[in-house]
């Protein structure tokens, strides 16, 4: 794990996930050398400070975008848009809920991204999904080299990630290039569908992931009999429990196992592990609707898979990371044994030797996401070469 900051964990995971989003090295020198101090403050004074640097930076790449559309280079200035979208997102997820001038940040990091996609003539195209009256966005993202229906790999965020950080990330591109198509999806708890539309998160995830089966069998491009589910960290719960109660998921992957998530939720209380975001508690009140701690660990005591793994019947990959410090690795040895009824189930656990050991390889997360890639598309019935 790439450590900047040597004793702030929830800022060096941020690090880490804009350097897998495609920061450059000399822009997180300049927006990290003045946060030392601040990264030893307490959570409202450093994250505000976090925030002012990398939004200097995004401000500074927009200009130089500018410079390169006045002279018609909008490859150059999709580049640059597409890292300040990241470097925006990234200081928007260590925001506290309800903090000055979030929102706004948020939608500014929505719009750079479908502006820098835009000019760099990227196959990502936002849809929005039917949903309690409203909608789910999600980035659908066509197969290369398939003519007629392709097989597809519904991707589902964690607790506090969201669909242009998952695509960002590279798993629906290198899914592409097998001939497997994407639909990263803002499921409800997170990215648009909590902030912009107020779906908090339940636990009963097979409700909206069936919706999402029900729009993906309207597309004429999508072969709805191949539909996978992948979901990273807490989608390590999501996507077993949606693929376990909704029949027509033909595969399911984790990308870190999340078995038992209200124990995990009970080891924090008591100050073990590591915490994803600053101002944990208040954030995931937030994201599941919750009034107060107390409230929310009653709703937690829901989020788990005992009971549950043992319903699926189609092929299932567990990964996790062996140094993983937020979820311990034993829970993945807990789906895997309960994965009893599908006929073709592994157990991947990433070491230092392929990299991607930290928690859904947010260090190093090529090898484990190609790894992701090959199973789908040998499962899915897509292609692993040329």
């Amino acid at each position: 794990m790439f450590k900047y900051f040597p004793t702030n964990y929830v800022w060096n995971l941020s690090v880490d996930l804009a350097i897998e989003m495609g920061a450059r090295i000399g822009e997180i020198e300049a927006m990290c050398a003045p946060l030392q101090d601040a990264a030893k403050a307490p959570d409202k004074a450093g994250t505000q400070a976090f925030r002012e640097t990398w939004v200097k930076m995004a401000d500074q790449l927009c200009e130089l975008a500018d410079e390169d559309k006045a002279h018609g280079r909008l490859l150059s200035a999709g580049e640059k848009i597409n890292r300040a979208a990241s470097y925006l997102i990234t200081a928007e997820r260590l925001q506290a809920h309800g903090s000055e001038g979030r929102v706004a940040l948020y939608r500014r990091h929505l719009d750079l991204f479908a502006e820098g996609v835009r000019l760099s003539g990227e196959a990502c195209e936002r849809v929005e999904i039917p949903y309690e009256g409203k909608h789910l966005s999600a980035l659908y993202v066509p197969a290369q080299g398939v003519s007629g229906r392709a097989p597809l790999l519904v991707q589902v965020n964690g607790l506090d990630s969201t669909k242009e950080m998952k695509y960002r990330v590279g798993l629906p591109a290198w899914l592409a290039r097998r001939g497997v198509a994407s639909l990263v999806v803002d499921q409800p708890g997170t990215g648009e569908a909590l902030r912009l539309q107020g779906f908090t998160a339940r636990f009963d995830s097979e409700h909206w992931a069936s919706r999402v089966v029900d729009w993906l069998e309207t597309r004429e491009d999508v072969d709805a009999r191949r539909i996978g589910m992948e979901g990273v960290s807490l989608g390590g719960y999501y996507c077993p429990r949606a693929v376990a109660f909704e029949p027509r998921f033909a595969a399911g992957v984790v990308w870190g196992a999340n078995h038992d998530w209200r124990d995990v939720q009970k080891r924090r209380l008591e100050k073990e592990g590591s915490f994803p975001v600053p101002h944990y508690w208040s954030h995931v009140c937030w994201v599941w609707g919750a009034k107060d701690i107390d409230d929310f660990m009653k709703i937690a005591e829901n989020v788990h898979l005992d009971g549950v793994v043992e319903k699926i019947k189609v092929p299932f990959l567990v990964t996790h990371g062996e140094k993983d410090s937020q979820i311990p690795l034993k829970w993945a040895h807990r789906t895997y044994e309960q994965l009893t009824n599908s006929p073709k189930r592994e157990l991947k656990i990433f070491t230092d030797r392929e990299g991607g050991v930290q928690h859904s390889s947010f260090d190093n997360s090529i090898n484990a996401g190609q790894y992701i890639a090959d199973w789908v598309a040998e499962t899915l019935g897509g292609r692993t070469s040329i």
